[in-house]
């Protein structure tokens, strides 16, 4: 007899719903391990059913480690952003944040190979997939970067509940202004440390649009040319993060901030949660219609 006791046992060991655990006993005849295999091999059966649904949605977060050496940021999507707003969710989030800081992966099939440090006896794919099953939606872990200094320290920054994550390598720095470096970062978004972190081809580029720009204006060649150093200045100030204004003092750069306190930025990455991810758009009265039919 499968008694309520047994489909409990099962449900919270597994995770899975109360009809299936009581399903699966049946079949069983109340063995709870050959259920919980028998729920994982239609779990993943589901979650291969969702794998081809866009995951568009999610967290980014991010780890430091107690002594602020090492370093992880990553980026997990799923379907909706109410997924991305469960507990269970956040939590698988962070344990992959500090499984990369921890295991130091080069890749996300290297990661997802690995045993997890969250789930004793199963690898991250195996925990992603009981998620899939259990959550009910696509989800994926699309990126992830890691720090780690002997010399100076990481820092992280969290913006809105998971939109935004920063992750910063400094040295000679503190806290409050590592802190304060992470925010600029999230606020203005440059893309390189310096000048000489900008790759050369994407300067000429630039280069080029600015000349043909100013030959547009009806500028001489040889004025042109004189614009465009001018103007390059501009595209630096975008992109460099120590050539920003500083967010919480507009009138001083990055640079000086940094200069004043003998600090150096080494490395930063800056993640946003679905950024150049395509979005389906859905059209639920098309959806309705097809159903019907």
């Amino acid at each position: 007899m499968i008694t309520a006791a047994l489909v409990k046992e099962l449900r919270e060991k597994t995770g899975a719903g109360m009809m299936d655990c009581k399903k699966v006993l049946t079949e069983t005849n109340g063995d709870l391990e050959k259920a919980s295999e028998l729920l994982r091999e239609r779990g993943i059966a589901k979650a291969a059913k969702k794998s081809g649904r866009i995951a568009a949605e999610g967290l980014v977060e991010a780890y430091i480690s107690e002594d602020e050496k090492i370093g992880a940021a990553v980026e997990v999507n799923s379907e909706t952003d109410f997924v991305a707003k469960n507990d269970e969710f956040k939590k698988f989030v962070s344990d992959v944040a500090k499984q990369v800081a921890e295991k130091a992966p080069s890749t996300v099939e290297e990661l997802l190979s690995q045993e997890s440090i969250a789930v004793s006896g199963k690898t991250v794919q195996e925990v992603l997939i009981d998620k899939i099953a259990t959550i009910g939606e696509n989800m994926s872990i699309r990126r992830f970067v890691r720090f780690e200094t002997t010399d100076g320290m990481i820092e992280k920054y969290i913006h809105g509940e998971g939109k935004i994550a920063v992750l910063v390598n400094m040295k000679n720095s503190d806290k409050e202004l590592a802190k304060d470096i992470c925010m600029q970062i999230a606020a203005s978004r440059p893309e390189f440390v310096d000048r000489n972190s900008v790759p050369t081809d994407r300067v000429e580029k630039e280069m080029e649009i600015l000349k043909a720009q100013a030959i547009n204006e009806g500028k001489p060649a040889e004025i042109a040319e004189k614009m465009v150093q001018g103007r390059i200045g501009k595209f630096y100030g975008e992109i460099c993060l120590v050539e920003q204004p500083f967010v919480k003092n507009p009138d001083e750069k990055v640079s000086k901030l940094l200069e004043s306190k003998g600090a150096i930025v080494v490395e930063f990455a800056r993640f946003e949660k679905s950024e150049g991810i395509e979005k389906k758009e859905e059209n639920f009265a098309e959806e309705v219609m097809n159903q019907l039919k």
